[in-house]
């Protein structure tokens, strides 16, 4: 059989597993350097509160992706999640994304309307960076209220000029008039089990040699080799799911990452949030983003809540790539260093913001093509996850 070395035993290492098992033939082995598989979309446990490290909901606008994770754990439809943005000068929440009927209701709704009949869609094409495309989208009081606080404390940046892609950020192209028209073209699921997703990874990893608490100490990727607890090894396939400077030494300097500083907060009543709010988001001063309210995605019963609240942190983990051009760059110099028959697929392994679950199982399905098909040259699989602005 031939020998295929996933790196990396998040939700993208684990679909990847399982299409390797699909095809069949493959002697798989997933190094991971945590004690356990599923990375931040596993399900924990605090005063009997199942939760996972941030909001872990299934959002898809592909109904073959929701069926293939369907089939193996029963998911629950949540389609009437709300979400929210407290906007502290309003002393006012509106549903987010930002649509017609809360900007209507804003104090200043008749500078903001003025502002939004001026909207110019070649300033938008033009936009340089993050402010200059929201602002010519809905212009510069809407702006400064919803997004400029929001998107500098989420990068930790100085100035949202400093963000000069938004590719991933198109909500004020086009508002719509109703609350959750934004949502409404989307498939959106949860979990049924208590568990949430944690049947998935032993499922989708059964055939595999499991590396749990280990580490890989030296990487030949042109050669497919890795050194693992001092000895070396060949594989005829790699798929990364890590960042891939790591792979390369970071030959062309370190790829940035902002991390969060999760905390969770019981709360002693049964519900906390509006009855369809399944989480806040914060565009003010605050220093955290957002509060998640797990039950409302898990449906646990019980008379408290569990809150998880969110700050950024440039100091706690890997969880989101920087969308700068510069980065993105690097990363895609790192990503054309991978050779013939290697992968890189999931949010980190492809540096991409934008990657969620349903798009690790979708690079994972289209991989599983090219390897069938004889395998290719491009690193990452799929027009959709090229690296670009």
């Amino acid at each position: 059989m031939k020998k295929a070395l996933i790196i990396g035993g998040g939700f993208a290492g684990c679909a990847a597993a399982h299409q390797l098992e699909n095809i069949g033939g493959w002697n798989t082995t997933i190094v991971e350097a945590a004690p356990f598989l599923g990375a931040g979309v596993k399900t924990n446990f605090y005063g009997g509160h199942p939760y996972t490290f941030g909001p872990r909901h299934f959002l898809t606008q592909k109904e073959h992706l929701f069926e293939y994770l369907n089939n193996i754990i029963p998911m629950r439809l949540c389609s009437e999640h709300e979400f929210l943005t407290y906007v502290e000068p309003d002393q006012s929440f509106y549903a987010y994304p930002i649509n017609m009927q809360d900007v209507k209701t804003m104090p200043d709704f008749n500078i903001i309307n003025e502002e939004m009949k001026k909207q110019n869609k070649n300033k938008i094409s033009e936009a340089k960076n993050l402010e200059e495309y929201w602002i010519a989208s809905v212009g510069k009081t809407l702006f400064k209220k919803m997004i400029d606080k929001y998107n500098k404390k989420m990068w930790l940046v100085e100035d949202c000029k400093d963000i000069d892609t938004f590719n991933w950020s198109p909500k004020g192209v086009a508002l719509k008039d109703g609350p959750r028209a934004a949502w409404d073209s989307a498939i959106s699921a949860y979990p049924v089990d208590i568990e949430g997703y944690n049947k998935y990874f032993p499922f989708a990893t059964k055939d595999a040699e499991i590396l749990l608490s280990t580490k890989i100490e030296d990487y030949d990727i042109e050669n497919k080799r890795v050194k693992i607890k001092g000895e070396s090894y060949k594989f005829d396939l790699i798929i990364n799911t890590i960042s891939p400077d790591i792979l390369f030494n970071q030959c062309y300097g370190e790829l940035p990452y902002i991390g969060r500083i999760f905390h969770k907060i019981v709360i002693p009543t049964e519900h906390i949030f509006p009855e369809n709010v399944f989480f806040l988001y914060y565009a003010n001063e605050e220093q955290f983003t957002r509060i998640v309210e797990y039950k409302k995605f898990t449906k646990y019963k019980s008379k408290s809540s569990l809150l998880g609240l969110e700050i950024p942190s440039l100091n706690a983990g890997k969880h989101y790539p920087l969308p700068f051009k510069s980065e993105i760059l690097k990363a895609k110099k790192y990503l054309d260093l991978m050779p013939k028959n290697s992968y890189s697929i999931g949010r980190a392994g492809t540096y991409t913001y934008a990657v969620d679950i349903d798009d690790c199982i979708n690079q994972a399905l289209i991989m599983s093509e090219i390897i069938k098909a004889g395998g290719t040259d491009n690193p990452v699989p799929g027009e959709e996850y090229q690296i670009n602005f």
